[in-house]
Protein backbone atom coordinates (compact mmCIF):
# COMPACT_ATOMS: atom_id res chain seq x y z
CA UNK A 1 0.00 0.00 0.00
CA UNK A 2 1.31 3.47 -0.91
CA UNK A 3 2.03 5.91 1.92
CA UNK A 4 -0.45 8.72 2.62
CA UNK A 5 0.19 12.26 1.44
CA UNK A 6 1.44 14.85 3.95
CA UNK A 7 -0.70 17.59 5.52
CA UNK A 8 0.24 20.93 7.07
CA UNK A 9 -2.30 23.39 8.54
CA UNK A 10 -1.72 26.69 10.33
CA UNK A 11 -3.87 29.60 11.49
CA UNK A 12 -2.73 33.00 12.75
CA UNK A 13 -1.97 36.61 11.84
CA UNK A 14 1.70 36.23 10.88
CA UNK A 15 2.26 34.76 7.36
CA UNK A 16 5.85 33.74 8.03
CA UNK A 17 4.82 31.79 11.12
CA UNK A 18 2.03 30.10 9.13
CA UNK A 19 4.61 28.76 6.70
CA UNK A 20 6.96 27.74 9.52
CA UNK A 21 4.18 25.88 11.31
CA UNK A 22 3.17 24.02 8.14
CA UNK A 23 6.78 23.12 7.38
CA UNK A 24 7.26 21.78 10.89
CA UNK A 25 4.23 19.51 10.48
CA UNK A 26 5.40 18.32 7.06
CA UNK A 27 8.89 17.43 8.29
CA UNK A 28 11.94 16.83 6.10
CA UNK A 29 10.51 16.25 2.62
CA UNK A 30 13.27 17.43 0.31
CA UNK A 31 13.68 15.06 -2.63
CA UNK A 32 10.72 12.88 -1.67
CA UNK A 33 7.72 14.88 -2.93
CA UNK A 34 7.15 16.56 -6.28
CA UNK A 35 3.74 18.23 -6.07
CA UNK A 36 2.04 20.43 -3.50
CA UNK A 37 -1.52 21.70 -3.17
CA UNK A 38 -1.97 24.96 -1.27
CA UNK A 39 -5.12 26.85 -0.27
CA UNK A 40 -5.09 30.08 1.70
CA UNK A 41 -7.65 32.36 3.28
CA UNK A 42 -8.29 35.39 1.05
CA UNK A 43 -6.79 37.76 3.66
CA UNK A 44 -3.41 36.24 2.78
CA UNK A 45 -3.58 37.38 -0.85
CA UNK A 46 -0.91 40.07 -0.50
CA UNK A 47 1.44 37.53 1.10
CA UNK A 48 0.73 34.63 -1.24
CA UNK A 49 3.75 35.16 -3.50
CA UNK A 50 6.12 35.14 -0.52
CA UNK A 51 4.35 32.10 0.95
CA UNK A 52 4.79 30.11 -2.27
CA UNK A 53 8.40 31.26 -2.57
CA UNK A 54 9.22 30.01 0.91
CA UNK A 55 7.40 26.72 0.39
CA UNK A 56 9.44 26.14 -2.77
CA UNK A 57 12.70 27.10 -1.09
CA UNK A 58 12.23 25.03 2.06
CA UNK A 59 10.70 21.89 0.52
CA UNK A 60 12.52 21.84 -2.81
CA UNK A 61 9.14 21.28 -4.51
CA UNK A 62 8.65 23.50 -7.57
CA UNK A 63 5.20 22.25 -8.64
CA UNK A 64 2.36 23.95 -6.74
CA UNK A 65 -1.35 24.31 -7.41
CA UNK A 66 -3.95 26.20 -5.39
CA UNK A 67 -5.98 29.35 -4.89
CA UNK A 68 -7.52 31.70 -2.35
CA UNK A 69 -10.81 31.08 -0.58
CA UNK A 70 -13.05 33.04 1.76
CA UNK A 71 -13.03 29.75 3.63
CA UNK A 72 -10.57 26.85 3.43
CA UNK A 73 -10.72 23.33 4.80
CA UNK A 74 -8.58 20.44 5.92
CA UNK A 75 -9.25 17.03 7.43
CA UNK A 76 -12.34 17.40 9.62
CA UNK A 77 -12.11 21.19 9.96
CA UNK A 78 -13.41 24.34 8.26
CA UNK A 79 -11.64 27.71 8.59
CA UNK A 80 -13.40 30.99 7.81
CA UNK A 81 -12.53 34.11 9.74
CA UNK A 82 -8.78 33.96 10.35
CA UNK A 83 -5.72 33.84 8.08
CA UNK A 84 -5.24 30.12 7.42
CA UNK A 85 -2.87 28.12 5.24
CA UNK A 86 -3.50 24.47 4.30
CA UNK A 87 -0.85 22.48 2.42
CA UNK A 88 -0.83 18.91 1.10
CA UNK A 89 2.24 17.27 -0.42
CA UNK A 90 2.04 14.32 -2.80
CA UNK A 91 4.71 11.94 -4.03
CA UNK A 92 3.14 11.71 -7.51
CA UNK A 93 5.90 11.53 -10.12
CA UNK A 94 6.30 14.78 -12.07
CA UNK A 95 6.12 12.78 -15.31
CA UNK A 96 2.53 11.86 -14.46
CA UNK A 97 1.07 15.37 -14.26
CA UNK A 98 1.22 18.72 -16.00
CA UNK A 99 0.30 22.12 -14.53
CA UNK A 100 -1.31 24.71 -16.82
CA UNK A 101 -1.83 28.43 -16.34
CA UNK A 102 0.16 31.65 -16.57
CA UNK A 103 -0.22 35.40 -16.15
CA UNK A 104 -0.55 35.76 -19.89
CA UNK A 105 -4.22 36.65 -20.38
CA UNK A 106 -4.17 35.11 -23.87
CA UNK A 107 -6.81 32.40 -23.82
CA UNK A 108 -5.35 30.74 -26.91
CA UNK A 109 -1.95 30.39 -25.23
CA UNK A 110 -3.57 28.53 -22.34
CA UNK A 111 -5.36 26.21 -24.74
CA UNK A 112 -2.07 25.60 -26.57
CA UNK A 113 -0.55 24.46 -23.25
CA UNK A 114 -3.39 22.00 -22.86
CA UNK A 115 -3.07 20.79 -26.44
CA UNK A 116 0.70 20.36 -26.12
CA UNK A 117 0.36 18.15 -23.06
CA UNK A 118 -2.38 16.06 -24.63
CA UNK A 119 -0.19 15.22 -27.62
CA UNK A 120 2.05 13.29 -25.25
CA UNK A 121 -0.53 12.00 -22.78
CA UNK A 122 -4.30 11.50 -22.65
CA UNK A 123 -5.12 12.82 -19.17
CA UNK A 124 -7.69 11.07 -17.03
CA UNK A 125 -8.50 13.77 -14.44
CA UNK A 126 -8.04 17.53 -14.46
CA UNK A 127 -8.20 19.77 -11.37
CA UNK A 128 -9.27 23.25 -12.47
CA UNK A 129 -9.33 26.65 -10.72
CA UNK A 130 -10.91 29.69 -12.34
CA UNK A 131 -11.30 33.43 -11.81
CA UNK A 132 -15.00 34.28 -11.22
CA UNK A 133 -14.42 37.93 -12.16
CA UNK A 134 -13.52 36.95 -15.73
CA UNK A 135 -16.75 36.48 -17.74
CA UNK A 136 -14.85 34.20 -20.14
CA UNK A 137 -14.02 31.64 -17.43
CA UNK A 138 -17.00 29.30 -18.07
CA UNK A 139 -16.27 29.37 -21.80
CA UNK A 140 -12.58 28.58 -21.22
CA UNK A 141 -13.55 25.58 -19.09
CA UNK A 142 -15.87 24.44 -21.89
CA UNK A 143 -13.07 24.75 -24.45
CA UNK A 144 -10.64 22.79 -22.28
CA UNK A 145 -13.28 20.08 -21.94
CA UNK A 146 -13.74 19.95 -25.72
CA UNK A 147 -9.98 19.76 -26.30
CA UNK A 148 -9.48 17.00 -23.73
CA UNK A 149 -12.53 14.73 -23.96
CA UNK A 150 -10.69 12.02 -22.02
CA UNK A 151 -10.32 14.24 -18.94
CA UNK A 152 -12.81 14.46 -16.09
CA UNK A 153 -12.59 18.10 -15.00
CA UNK A 154 -13.30 19.02 -11.38
CA UNK A 155 -12.41 21.96 -9.15
CA UNK A 156 -13.72 25.36 -8.16
CA UNK A 157 -13.71 29.10 -8.79
CA UNK A 158 -11.66 31.31 -6.49
CA UNK A 159 -13.61 33.07 -3.72
CA UNK A 160 -12.16 36.28 -2.34
CA UNK A 161 -13.15 39.67 -0.95
CA UNK A 162 -9.96 41.01 -2.48
CA UNK A 163 -7.86 39.75 -5.42
CA UNK A 164 -8.70 36.44 -7.11
CA UNK A 165 -5.22 34.95 -7.01
CA UNK A 166 -4.48 31.39 -8.08
CA UNK A 167 -1.33 29.31 -7.80
CA UNK A 168 0.01 27.43 -10.82
CA UNK A 169 3.71 27.23 -9.93
CA UNK A 170 3.53 31.03 -9.73
CA UNK A 171 0.85 33.53 -8.69
CA UNK A 172 -1.63 34.13 -11.50
CA UNK A 173 -4.84 36.08 -11.87
CA UNK A 174 -7.67 36.58 -14.32
CA UNK A 175 -7.82 33.23 -16.07
CA UNK A 176 -7.98 29.48 -15.55
CA UNK A 177 -5.28 27.23 -14.12
CA UNK A 178 -5.07 23.58 -13.25
CA UNK A 179 -3.33 20.25 -13.37
CA UNK A 180 -3.85 17.18 -15.55
CA UNK A 181 -3.04 13.69 -14.28
CA UNK A 182 -2.14 10.68 -16.38
CA UNK A 183 -4.43 7.62 -16.26
CA UNK A 184 -1.93 5.91 -13.95
CA UNK A 185 -3.03 8.20 -11.09
CA UNK A 186 -6.04 6.49 -9.53
CA UNK A 187 -8.83 8.69 -8.21
CA UNK A 188 -12.38 8.33 -6.95
CA UNK A 189 -14.60 11.38 -7.53
CA UNK A 190 -17.96 12.27 -6.00
CA UNK A 191 -20.50 15.06 -6.22
CA UNK A 192 -23.23 16.12 -3.80
CA UNK A 193 -26.07 18.59 -4.25
CA UNK A 194 -27.13 21.17 -1.69
CA UNK A 195 -30.58 21.79 -3.17
CA UNK A 196 -33.43 19.31 -3.66
CA UNK A 197 -35.86 19.48 -6.62
CA UNK A 198 -39.51 20.15 -5.92
CA UNK A 199 -41.89 17.54 -7.27
CA UNK A 200 -42.52 18.75 -10.81
CA UNK A 201 -40.38 19.15 -13.93
CA UNK A 202 -41.44 21.70 -16.52
CA UNK A 203 -40.54 22.73 -20.06
CA UNK A 204 -39.44 26.27 -20.86
CA UNK A 205 -41.90 27.43 -23.52
CA UNK A 206 -40.82 31.08 -23.61
CA UNK A 207 -37.61 32.74 -22.47
CA UNK A 208 -35.38 35.67 -23.38
CA UNK A 209 -31.75 35.52 -22.27
CA UNK A 210 -32.04 34.99 -18.49
CA UNK A 211 -35.73 35.90 -18.25
CA UNK A 212 -38.11 33.01 -17.68
CA UNK A 213 -41.44 34.03 -19.21
CA UNK A 214 -43.45 30.82 -19.63
CA UNK A 215 -43.31 27.25 -18.32
CA UNK A 216 -45.55 24.64 -19.93
CA UNK A 217 -47.32 27.47 -21.76
CA UNK A 218 -48.22 29.27 -18.52
CA UNK A 219 -46.80 32.44 -16.92
CA UNK A 220 -43.62 31.45 -15.10
CA UNK A 221 -44.54 33.21 -11.86
CA UNK A 222 -47.88 31.39 -11.69
CA UNK A 223 -46.04 28.06 -11.95
CA UNK A 224 -43.59 29.13 -9.24
CA UNK A 225 -46.42 30.03 -6.86
CA UNK A 226 -48.08 26.67 -7.50
CA UNK A 227 -44.89 24.68 -6.97
CA UNK A 228 -43.70 26.36 -3.76
CA UNK A 229 -47.02 25.96 -1.97
CA UNK A 230 -49.57 28.23 -0.38
CA UNK A 231 -47.47 29.67 2.45
CA UNK A 232 -44.54 30.89 0.32
CA UNK A 233 -46.83 31.87 -2.55
CA UNK A 234 -48.41 34.55 -0.34
CA UNK A 235 -45.09 36.40 -0.03
CA UNK A 236 -42.52 35.53 -2.69
CA UNK A 237 -39.94 37.77 -1.01
CA UNK A 238 -39.49 34.93 1.48
CA UNK A 239 -38.12 32.56 -1.17
CA UNK A 240 -34.73 34.33 -1.32
CA UNK A 241 -32.01 31.90 -0.26
CA UNK A 242 -34.49 29.03 -0.06
CA UNK A 243 -35.95 28.47 -3.54
CA UNK A 244 -33.68 28.20 -6.59
CA UNK A 245 -33.83 27.46 -10.30
CA UNK A 246 -32.88 23.93 -11.35
CA UNK A 247 -31.86 22.92 -14.86
CA UNK A 248 -31.73 19.15 -15.48
CA UNK A 249 -28.70 18.01 -17.47
CA UNK A 250 -29.75 16.45 -20.75
CA UNK A 251 -28.97 12.73 -21.13
CA UNK A 252 -27.75 12.44 -17.51
CA UNK A 253 -28.31 8.90 -16.28
CA UNK A 254 -28.10 10.03 -12.65
CA UNK A 255 -30.77 12.74 -12.72
CA UNK A 256 -28.10 15.44 -12.31
CA UNK A 257 -28.99 19.12 -12.50
CA UNK A 258 -27.48 22.60 -12.28
CA UNK A 259 -28.71 25.03 -9.61
CA UNK A 260 -28.89 28.74 -10.33
CA UNK A 261 -30.08 31.72 -8.28
CA UNK A 262 -33.46 33.34 -8.77
CA UNK A 263 -32.33 36.96 -8.90
CA UNK A 264 -35.71 38.68 -9.18
CA UNK A 265 -39.25 38.61 -10.49
CA UNK A 266 -41.86 40.96 -11.93
CA UNK A 267 -45.28 40.38 -10.37
CA UNK A 268 -47.12 42.36 -13.05
CA UNK A 269 -45.47 40.65 -16.04
CA UNK A 270 -45.20 37.33 -14.13
CA UNK A 271 -41.59 36.93 -15.29
CA UNK A 272 -38.70 35.44 -13.30
CA UNK A 273 -35.04 36.46 -13.67
CA UNK A 274 -32.55 33.59 -13.31
CA UNK A 275 -28.77 33.70 -12.90
CA UNK A 276 -28.02 31.98 -16.23
CA UNK A 277 -29.14 31.90 -19.85
CA UNK A 278 -32.36 30.00 -20.52
CA UNK A 279 -33.34 28.11 -23.66
CA UNK A 280 -36.81 27.36 -24.95
CA UNK A 281 -37.56 23.64 -25.05
CA UNK A 282 -35.23 22.88 -22.13
CA UNK A 283 -36.43 21.23 -18.94
CA UNK A 284 -36.69 23.31 -15.79
CA UNK A 285 -37.63 22.83 -12.16
CA UNK A 286 -37.64 24.71 -8.90
CA UNK A 287 -35.43 23.51 -6.04
CA UNK A 288 -35.33 24.13 -2.31
CA UNK A 289 -32.25 24.59 -0.15
CA UNK A 290 -32.65 22.18 2.72
CA UNK A 291 -30.00 21.25 5.30
CA UNK A 292 -31.46 17.82 6.04
CA UNK A 293 -31.65 16.86 2.37
CA UNK A 294 -28.12 18.16 1.81
CA UNK A 295 -26.83 15.98 4.66
CA UNK A 296 -28.63 12.94 3.27
CA UNK A 297 -27.14 13.52 -0.18
CA UNK A 298 -23.69 14.04 1.30
CA UNK A 299 -23.92 10.70 3.10
CA UNK A 300 -25.14 9.06 -0.12
CA UNK A 301 -22.10 10.38 -1.99
CA UNK A 302 -19.70 9.25 0.72
CA UNK A 303 -21.22 5.76 0.89
CA UNK A 304 -20.92 5.40 -2.89
CA UNK A 305 -17.30 6.55 -2.85
CA UNK A 306 -16.43 4.28 0.07
CA UNK A 307 -17.74 1.27 -1.86
CA UNK A 308 -15.28 2.10 -4.66
CA UNK A 309 -12.25 2.47 -2.40
CA UNK A 310 -9.84 -0.19 -1.27
CA UNK A 311 -8.90 1.10 2.16
CA UNK A 312 -8.38 4.65 3.39
CA UNK A 313 -7.46 7.23 0.70
CA UNK A 314 -3.90 8.52 0.44
CA UNK A 315 -5.24 12.06 0.27
CA UNK A 316 -8.13 14.16 -0.92
CA UNK A 317 -9.29 17.50 -2.32
CA UNK A 318 -12.66 19.04 -1.45
CA UNK A 319 -14.32 21.90 -3.30
CA UNK A 320 -17.55 23.07 -1.73
CA UNK A 321 -19.83 26.06 -2.21
CA UNK A 322 -19.61 29.19 -0.08
CA UNK A 323 -23.30 28.65 0.64
CA UNK A 324 -22.64 25.26 2.23
CA UNK A 325 -20.40 24.69 5.26
CA UNK A 326 -21.49 26.75 8.25
CA UNK A 327 -24.49 28.18 6.39
CA UNK A 328 -26.04 24.80 5.66
CA UNK A 329 -24.59 22.20 8.01
CA UNK A 330 -23.64 24.15 11.16
CA UNK A 331 -20.86 26.18 12.74
CA UNK A 332 -18.76 23.26 13.98
CA UNK A 333 -17.25 21.92 10.73
CA UNK A 334 -20.07 19.39 10.34
CA UNK A 335 -19.60 19.14 6.56
CA UNK A 336 -15.92 18.17 6.82
CA UNK A 337 -16.53 15.97 9.86
CA UNK A 338 -18.98 13.91 7.78
CA UNK A 339 -16.19 13.11 5.32
CA UNK A 340 -13.86 12.14 8.16
CA UNK A 341 -16.48 10.02 9.94
CA UNK A 342 -17.47 8.10 6.83
CA UNK A 343 -14.10 7.64 5.11
CA UNK A 344 -11.60 7.74 7.96
CA UNK A 345 -8.64 9.94 8.83
CA UNK A 346 -6.58 10.99 5.81
CA UNK A 347 -4.91 14.19 4.53
CA UNK A 348 -7.44 16.49 2.85
CA UNK A 349 -7.34 20.13 1.72
CA UNK A 350 -9.71 22.39 -0.19
CA UNK A 351 -11.69 25.61 -0.15
CA UNK A 352 -15.13 27.17 -0.26
CA UNK A 353 -15.66 28.14 -3.88
CA UNK A 354 -17.55 30.73 -5.88
CA UNK A 355 -18.74 27.92 -8.15
CA UNK A 356 -17.84 24.24 -8.31
CA UNK A 357 -16.62 22.30 -11.34
CA UNK A 358 -17.77 18.72 -11.73
CA UNK A 359 -17.58 16.57 -14.86
CA UNK A 360 -16.67 19.62 -16.96
CA UNK A 361 -19.66 21.74 -15.85
CA UNK A 362 -19.95 24.72 -13.53
CA UNK A 363 -22.30 24.14 -10.58
CA UNK A 364 -23.51 26.03 -7.52
CA UNK A 365 -24.44 24.88 -4.00
CA UNK A 366 -22.62 21.57 -4.43
CA UNK A 367 -19.61 19.72 -3.03
CA UNK A 368 -16.97 17.94 -5.14
CA UNK A 369 -14.66 15.39 -3.50
CA UNK A 370 -11.54 13.95 -5.15
CA UNK A 371 -9.83 11.01 -3.45
CA UNK A 372 -6.41 9.64 -4.39
CA UNK A 373 -6.26 5.90 -3.86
Amino acid sequence: MNAPFLLGVATGPEPRKLVNDCLQQLGNVRGMYQLGFVYANDTLGDDLENIIGRLKQETGIQNWLGTLGMGVCSTGTEYYDAPTLVVMLTDIDAKKFSIIGSNDADEEKLLEEVSSYCKEELPHVGIIHGDPSNPATPNIIDKISEMVPSAYLVGGLTSSNFENYQVANEIIQGSVSGIFFSPEIKTVIGHTQGCTPLDKQHVITRAERNLLIELDGRPALDVLREDVGEVLAKDLNKIAGYIFAGMPIEFSDTGDYLVRNIIGFDEEEKVIAVGDYLYEGSKFMFCRRDGNSASEDMLRMLATMKSRLQGIPRGGLYYTCLGRGRYQFGDNSEELIMIQDELGEFPLVGFFANGEIFHNRLYGYTGVLVLFS
